[in-house]
């Protein structure tokens, strides 16, 4: 109903829990429900809004794990939700999943060129909204968790793995969590090709069954994206047509 702001949904048992915390911003009531029980099922606690301007006050006034949203919102759209987000120092590597109806190809592009980590369409697997949730969150932790202090350098480009922070000419680059983890899977390994299905399990953090099931396009969108955001180091990023991408640095470049 649109006079419900918000509603709570957590299982008893995770109540008190430090679960990772999911909002989700979905105007259809059963799909919301639906969208709440299995993620409950799986441990997170989780918090639903069924308009943008509810979603963003939730946020501000207590920032998610990550964030579930619908394009097609009444009022204020799941869009400008997303570009009011990237927009923000506080909530720029806000992990986001898009659910939505929309199915074209040019839409797939619309909603990762804004800054979303990934784009599921209606109707859906339940298991793998679950899976993908899951996948988000791991490489979101990542970075920080297990780096040991690694500090990956590509001429002007910098990529501290600790600080989960990118510089170019000493000057921070604005990249998504996704994004991030994408420039880090092909720096360790520059000059070397990787395929899409190969990136989708180290930048995504994925396992091969699931990364059957996510398309390999959106690796392309993400290589895109991350171009656009390296500048004039972009062309850096090689297409091996047919197969994947490289990280080419050129030579005598250290």
């Amino acid at each position: 109903m649109n006079t419900v702001v918000l509603r709570e949904i957590m299982s008893a048992t995770n109540e008190t829990s430090s679960a990772p915390r999911v909002l989700v911003v979905e105007d259809e009531p059963d799909i919301a429900a639906l969208i709440a029980y299995q993620l409950t099922r799986e441990g997170f606690r989780v918090e639903t809004a069924s308009t943008g301007d509810q979603g963003l006050a939730a946020i501000d006034r207590e920032q998610p794990d990550l964030l579930v949203l619908d394009r097609m919102l009444p009022g204020l759209s799941g869009d400008e939700v997303l570009r009011s987000l990237r927009s923000e120092d506080s909530t720029r590597n806000l992990p986001v999943l898009i659910l939505t109806a929309r199915r074209e190809q040019e839409d797939r592009i619309e909603g990762l060129e804004l800054g979303a980590d990934d784009y599921l369409t209606k109707p859906f697997s339940p298991r793998e909204l679950v899976l993908r949730v899951q996948s988000i969150l791991r490489r979101s932790d990542a970075p920080g968790a297990d780096a040991g202090g690694r500090l990956l350098r590509a001429g002007r480009l910098s990529v501290d793995v600790t600080a989960h922070e990118v510089t170019l000419d000493g000057e921070e680059l604005n990249l998504t969590p996704t994004e991030f983890r994408l420039l880090q899977a092909l720096l360790e390994r520059r000059g070397r090709t990787q395929s899409r299905r190969q990136l989708l399990e180290r930048a995504w953090d994925v396992e091969s069954e699931v990364a059957d099931r996510i398309q390999t396009r959106t690796v392309d969108m993400h290589v895109r994206r991350l171009r656009s955001k390296l500048g004039d180091l972009g062309d850096w990023v090689e297409t091996v047509r047919g197969f994947g991408y490289r990280l080419k640095v050129p030579e005598g470049v250290d």
